[in-house]
Order: C-alpha cells, then structure tokens, then sequence
C-alpha cells in the first residue's frame, strides 16, 4: 500500500453540462486544464451516450459501442497529465456493461456533473513497478 494522505483539506466543487455529440474525455481535459484543477474528482454524474468506448480489465482492445445509452456510474480521478476514469452504461433493454473510459465517449441528450477538487494535494501519474501502468502518486501542495 501506497503511504496514505489525509483527506481533510478543503474542497470546492463545479458543476458542469455536456451537449450532445460532444466527446466526455475531450471535454474533461479541457476543463481541466481551464480551472487548473491539480487534484480533480467526480462526485456526481448522470446522463446518457450515443457512443460508449470502454477497454476492458486485462485487455488492450478497446470495445465499441453505438446506440443509446444511460450512464449508470462515472466515477474516477483527473489532473493535468490525464485521468483514471470507470464507466458503468446500460442499454434499451437495460443490459449493463462497464471498464475503463476511452476517448470517444458522446453524449446522447446531457450529461450533468459535479466535479470536486482537493484542493491542499496534487495529482500525478507515474508509472508503478506493481501494476506496469502509470498510477496516482498524491502529494501535499506546497
């Protein structure tokens, strides 16, 4: 286990809106990098996706997804060098898939979220000799 860090800084919070046929990541970066977010989160989302891109545990492949698309959950970490996010989508007949969110994800009618932000630590990414991947490293804001 990674040496934990307290969570009890403050918090401020955004709420954002997507429209339709805009890409989630792509937006998110921006946003990001906008606000200067260094230790951003999300705390809430609801919405839906015409196009769902989701890799898969222990795949490289991405797997594609069109139709229609309730989000489920939206839940993940995001700084200036990228994000970490999972996604949960049912279909018309309400069959849930989910993994790990990939560029290319559109929003269908809305997608609403509230987006926190630690505000006494820094997110980064760095790679981990456990897991082969680059993983969060917190870090105290100076």
């Amino acid at each position: 286990m990674s040496q934990p860090q307290s969570l009890s800084s403050t918090t401020r919070f955004f709420a954002v809106r997507l429209l339709p046929g805009e890409d989630v990541i792509a937006v998110l970066r921006q946003f990001i990098q906008q606000n200067n977010l260094k230790s951003a989160f999300i705390a809430g989302c609801v919405g839906s996706l015409t196009d769902v891109v989701l890799r898969f545990a222990g795949r490289e492949e991405n797997r594609y997804l069109t139709g229609k698309f309730e989000i489920v959950s939206l839940i993940g970490t995001l700084d200036a060098q990228g994000e970490h996010l999972h996604l949960a989508v049912s279909d018309e007949n309400g069959l849930m898939c989910g993994g790990h969110m990939m560029p290319g994800c559109t929003v269908r009618t809305t997608l609403e979220l509230v987006i926190g932000e630690l505000e006494q630590v820094t997110f980064s990414r760095q790679p981990c000799e456990h897991s082969g991947y680059e993983e969060l490293v917190i870090t105290p804001r100076k």
